[in-house]
């Protein structure tokens, strides 16, 4: 029955993020239709702009979940594993097995977090939909950066580049990162062979 619920409630959650990330993009495609630009520039704000806030704003959603599923697990089954320990029943071996198989799951569920960084991963898509967002806005209002602009076409060039910007400032976050952590491997793997050669010099001896 619990695990119904559950399963129900994701599914809801699923369903209205859906539910809301079509309602924005019908509501800012009804806005980008309305504005005095060219289609072409048009095209590019649905494309440039519209389609990397809301495939950010998808990301942030799933993996905010994700992060949360794991460090819960995580947190729980941390707390479960010395009661389960203290308890005494008829049974041992049957605590046995359970309190086994929670520790799995809480060294799986850290492992994973550990490795693929869910919650990193949701800060930083968060951090940058809400920037994308917000020059959206600006540039939709013509206010911020963009009051001295009378017409949205005079303004078009200076909000094109700025999502240039951060699409590059993107992409080059996460080489850094990929390189960052290509590096932290291959020292670890280095650390790895000098100690290897350490142990075989000696046992030589």
């Amino acid at each position: 029955m619990m695990t119904e619920e559950i399963l129900s409630d994701k599914g809801g959650r699923v369903f209205r993020q859906k539910a809301y990330l079509a309602s924005l993009r019908n509501e800012l495609e009804l806005i980008i239709e309305k504005l005095d630009l060219e289609p072409l520039q048009k095209d590019f704000l649905r494309l440039r702009w519209l389609d990397q806030v809301l495939w950010m704003e998808e990301r942030a959603n799933s993996t905010k979940v994700l992060y949360y599923i794991l460090r819960l697990t995580t947190i729980v089954g941390g707390v479960i594993i010395p009661a389960l320990v203290s308890v005494r029943v008829p049974s041992e071996e049957a605590i046995t097995l359970v309190v086994f198989v929670v520790s799995l799951l809480v060294a799986i569920s850290a492992a994973l977090e550990g490795f693929l960084r869910y919650g990193e991963q949701w800060r930083h898509y968060r951090l940058k939909v809400e920037l994308l967002k917000n020059e959206g806005w600006l540039f939709l209002q013509l206010s911020g950066r963009y009051h001295r602009f009378k017409i949205h076409e005079n303004a078009y060039a200076t909000f094109a580049r700025r999502v240039e910007e951060w699409s590059r400032l993107e992409v080059g976050e996460y080489i850094t990162e990929v390189a960052r952590d290509k590096t932290e491997e291959d020292e670890v793997v280095e650390e790895e062979e000098r100690e290897r050669t350490a142990d075989q010099q000696h046992h030589s001896r």
